[in-house]
């Protein structure tokens, strides 16, 4: 019987790089995951002609998990952007972005594990209906929230909080300006967080939240928002703990999950062997939770914490070792078959 199957998009840039590495210590774990390689992106484009291949779409959908580098959308491409195409063709509403402090980096904090759900799939984040006057002098867009969205990202972010022991959701809107979209988030979340009540129910409007994440992060747990206030609160939080380097993403719907590195494609540095692979290995742990190896993805993030706290010399520059991809993938490794051995 095979394992089970997992869409690999290895990205554009550093994509393949860290991908490798990725991969590598998937292997170590002997888990069962059988890849299907597809491309996505530039790498699509040169060979395939097309930036989404209807291939890359079937495998994601045969095998309902992928895990995807980094990729780049080109100007004039067709796609305001390929990860916004693909969460609306799989309709992956919920946005997940892990922020957990690592010892040894340049974090201002320490101690941080907040999860910020984002809904993934309407709002300003959208730029519906974009038009522009003809004189060029007014442009505008349209905000759209529905009761099924909010809805069904709130109740994720409760059940997500209930499944994972978590004990407060911040619910983050703008309801005092924006009284009918932000309203209606703030309607719908009031209603879900009545069904659970074990589960205190915070609300914060995103600028206040912005200052409290910087004074007191200690004090966050489970944030859930709308789109594009999502999008910026996640990557704040990201810095809250070192930045993208360390920051994993999961783009989740009823029939499909795509987990990510976060941060961009890097084509200065694509090529040098040098890319942290973090980002990309903890998206993988979260892809081994999501596909029950709970234990594995919870080795692979203590291999990482345990490198880290080592200040491994194999590990990336940026991280403050003088290794490269592949020699931080080997650190992993071998702290993965040291602790199997044990």
């Amino acid at each position: 019987m095979g394992g089970t199957g997992i869409a690999v998009i290895r990205g554009d840039g550093i994509g393949p790089e860290i991908m490798q590495a990725t991969l590598r210590v998937l292997d170590s774990l002997h888990c069962g995951l059988d890849y299907c390689f597809v491309d996505a992106g530039m790498a699509a484009l040169e060979h395939q002609g097309e930036l989404l291949p209807q291939a890359t779409l079937e495998a994601i959908s045969r095998c309902g998990v992928a895990l995807k580098g980094p990729l780049t959308t080109p100007i004039g491409g067709g796609f305001s952007s390929l990860n916004v195409e693909l969460r609306r063709r799989f309709d992956l509403y919920a946005n997940v972005r892990p922020a957990i402090s690592f010892p040894n980096t340049r974090a201002r904090y320490s101690g941080i594990d907040i999860l910020t759900v984002r809904e993934n799939t309407e709002g300003a984040y959208l730029n519906e209906g974009q038009t522009v006057s003809p004189d060029g002098e007014t442009a505008q867009s349209i905000i759209r929230i529905t009761r099924r969205g909010s809805e069904r990202i709130v109740r994720y972010a409760f059940e997500l909080a209930r499944r994972r022991g978590r004990r407060k959701v911040t619910v983050v809107h703008k309801a005092n300006i924006m009284k009918t979209t932000s309203g209606l988030f703030l309607s719908v979340a009031r209603e879900v967080a009545r069904e659970f009540p074990e589960i205190e129910c915070n609300e914060l409007i995103v600028d206040n939240t912005c200052m409290q994440l910087v004074m007191r992060p200690e004090q966050f747990d489970v944030i859930v928002t709308t789109n594009l206030f999502g999008d910026i609160l996640s990557d704040l939080c990201a810095g809250l703990v070192g930045g993208l380097g360390l920051a994993p993403g999961a783009n989740i719907g009823s029939g499909a999950a795509i987990f990510e590195a976060v941060h961009g494609s890097a084509p200065d540095i694509a090529g040098k062997g040098i890319a942290n692979p973090c980002a990309l290995l903890l998206a993988a742990a979260d892809m081994l939770d999501h596909i029950d190896r709970v234990e594995q993805g919870k080795r692979v993030r203590e291999a990482i914490r345990a490198t880290l706290a080592a200040a491994d010399r194999r590990m990336t520059p940026d991280l403050g070792g003088s290794g490269g991809t592949e020699s931080f993938a080997d650190a992993l490794i071998e702290r993965l078959q040291t602790r199997a051995a044990a």
